[in-house]
């Protein structure tokens, strides 16, 4: 794709499933690419299996101490910012009337005050320096009222609403999108599947089969790319026409 070589990438949640996927899609673009993550067994995981990495850095997104010093640390790694992929987050499955205040203080924490503080440090820079292009995950639970989630969806909602804001703002310097993917079969949810649960939910899907991590990373990084030089402000779904009907269509 078209301008993403040299481009200096920072990728937070970076070291596991869509994120390690972006990783490695934004090095074969040829593009500077460090990891952000928490983890540090998965940080020294994703080091061995690209090997290209300019580095990785520690940080929980919910502390913004730590946030400043990790964007910072990345800078100095790169030499400079270009794109964030914005991915950080977590879930909790849990029935609404059973969520407690610390777990729902957690979720919104990671997936939107972490999303904030991220886009907010990296977007700073960009504005004193030559711009760039921030894209945050979202999901198609922003639109959907998915049982056993209300606090992830809340907060992916969120998001969207963060996102749209920002690209407000901060054109024509710094570009922001969304990307909500549907059902991705990363090896953590593999693992959580048996073959019939698997088979059951795909039935579902009109494309019959969950997104593989390699195609949400495509999307990071057509989206980065000076390709989408006029994409700014929206969120792209990417769900095989999951969300496309309602329950006529089921």
């Amino acid at each position: 794709m078209r301008g993403l070589e040299g481009k200096r990438v920072l990728i937070t949640g970076g070291a596991s499933g869509i994120g390690a996927a972006t990783a490695a899609r934004f090095l074969q673009e040829r593009s500077a690419v460090c990891v952000l993550d928490r983890d540090d067994q998965a940080r020294t995981k994703i080091r061995r299996q690209l090997a290209d990495l300019s580095g990785t850095v520690d940080a929980d997104v919910s502390d913004l101490k730590q946030v400043k010093a990790a964007v910072h640390d990345a800078v100095e790694i790169m030499g400079g910012l270009d794109v964030v992929v914005n991915n950080a987050g977590i879930s909790i499955r849990h029935k609404f009337l059973e969520i407690t205040p610390e777990e729902w203080d957690k979720v919104i924490a990671v997936n939107l005050t972490g999303v904030f503080y991220v886009a907010q440090t990296a977007a700073r820079h960009m504005m004193e320096h030559d711009g760039g292009v921030i894209l945050q995950t979202a999901s198609t639970n922003r639109i959907m009222g998915y049982p056993y989630y209300a606090d992830y969806n809340a907060t992916k909602a969120g998001v969207i609403e963060l996102t749209k804001s920002m690209a407000l703002e901060l054109a024509p310097k710094v570009r922001v999108c969304a990307v909500a993917p549907g059902y991705v079969l990363t090896p953590m949810q593999r693992a959580e599947y048996t073959d019939e649960m698997l088979e059951e939910v795909n039935r579902k899907i009109p494309l019959r089969r969950h997104a593989k991590p390699e195609e949400i990373a495509a999307l990071f990084a057509f989206l980065a790319s000076d390709d989408a030089a006029y994409m700014t402000g929206q969120v792209y779904t990417i769900d095989g026409a999951e969300t496309a009907g309602g329950l006529a269509s089921r």
